[in-house]
C-alpha cells in the first residue's frame, strides 16, 4: 500500500506547474517522479488546448492523460491522440458575443479551433501571449467561425479581467460559461464545461476517485476543480477568488509550491 495519501495528483500548468519561462523545476520533477513511484499518478489539467499543450507534455515525457482546453479535450499524450473533444456551439457563441459587446462594447476576439492540430485565431487588437506559442492572426470575421472551436478569448481595452468576466457572466450566463484563466485571458466555453468534468472523465479511466485527489492550481478556473477534489492546493500567486476556496495556500510557482507541498505528504 502506497504510504502517500492520494491517488491522484492533478496540476494546472501555467502558474501553477509551470514557471514563467514555462520550464518545470528540477525539484518539482523529482517530487512528481517520487509520488508516481509511490503508487500515485499524475494529470495535467489545464486550460490551454492540446495544440498549445503537447510540446510542454512531450519535454516531461509525460505519456498519460491530460486534460485540456478547460476540460473540452482528454488527450491520451502517449498515444497523441483525443480521447474525447466537446465542442462550443459556434451559433449560441456569436449570440453570447452580441450580447456582451452591447453590454460593454466592442471586444478583441481570438478563438481555440478543435482537433489535434487546432489553430489559435487571434484578431485585430488581441494582445498576444509573450512566448512562443503560435498562432494565426486574422482580419475577416468570417474566419472567426468558419471551421469547429473550443472556446472563444475576449480582451476589452479598457476593463480589467476581473470586470469583463463579471460583466460577461452577468450577461450571458444561461447561454454560455465565462471563465476567467490568466492574466489577459477571459473565456467562453460551452455551458457546463469546466476543468471538473474534464478531470472526472479522465479520473474514470484511471478508476480514480474525486476522493482520492489532490488538486493544484492558480486561477478562477481552477476553482471548479478544487471543487471536485478531496483537497484542493492554491498557489502562493493564485487569484483571491482560488485562495478563498482552497484547502490550503502553498508557496508561488516560482518557489517549487507543488514540491513543497508533495514532500511533506511523502514525509508524513
Amino acid at each position: 500500500m502506497s504510504p502517500f495519501p492520494y491517488r491522484l495528483v492533478a496540476t494546472d500548468l501555467d502558474g501553477t506547474l509551470l514557471r514563467a519561462d514555462e520550464s518545470v523545476s528540477d525539484r518539482t520533477r523529482d517530487a512528481l517522479a517520487a509520488v508516481t513511484a509511490a503508487g500515485a499518478a499524475h494529470i495535467v489539467v489545464t486550460g490551454r488546448a492540446v495544440p498549445w499543450t503537447r510540446h510542454i507534455l512531450d519535454d516531461l515525457g509525460y505519456e498519460g492523460i491530460a486534460v485540456c482546453g478547460q476540460g473540452a479535450q482528454v488527450y491520451h499524450a502517449g498515444e497523441h491522440r483525443l480521447l474525447t473533444s466537446l465542442t462550443l456551439d459556434r451559433q449560441l457563441a456569436g449570440l453570447a458575443l452580441s450580447k456582451i459587446e452591447a453590454e460593454v462594447g466592442p471586444l478583441a476576439l481570438a478563438a481555440s479551433r478543435d482537433g489535434l492540430e487546432g489553430e489559435v485565431l487571434m484578431g485585430p487588437g488581441y494582445r498576444a501571449p509573450e512566448g512562443p506559442l503560435p498562432y494565426v492572426p486574422y482580419e475577416d470575421p468570417a474566419e472567426l467561425w468558419a471551421a469547429p472551436l473550443t472556446k472563444l478569448y475576449l480582451q476589452h481595452p479598457t476593463l480589467t479581467d476581473d470586470e469583463l468576466t463579471r460583466a460577461a457572466r452577468e450577461t450571458v450566463g444561461g447561454l454560455v460559461d465565462v471563465v476567467m484563466a490568466g492574466p489577459g485571458i477571459v473565456e467562453i466555453l460551452p455551458l457546463g464545461l469546466s476543468k471538473a468534468t474534464g478531470l472526472s472523465l479522465a479520473a474514470r479511466r484511471l478508476g480514480v476517485k474525486a476522493a482520492e485527489t489532490i488538486a493544484f492550481g492558480d486561477m478562477p478556473n481552477d476553482i471548479p476543480m478544487f471543487g471536485w477534489a478531496a483537497h484542493g492546493v492554491a498557489m502562493g500567486n493564485a487569484h483571491d477568488e482560488l485562495r478563498a476556496v482552497a484547502d490550503e495556500v502553498t508557496t508561488s510557482n516560482e518557489e517549487d509550491g507543488i514540491a513543497v507541498v508533495l514532500e511533506r505528504l511523502l514525509s508524513a
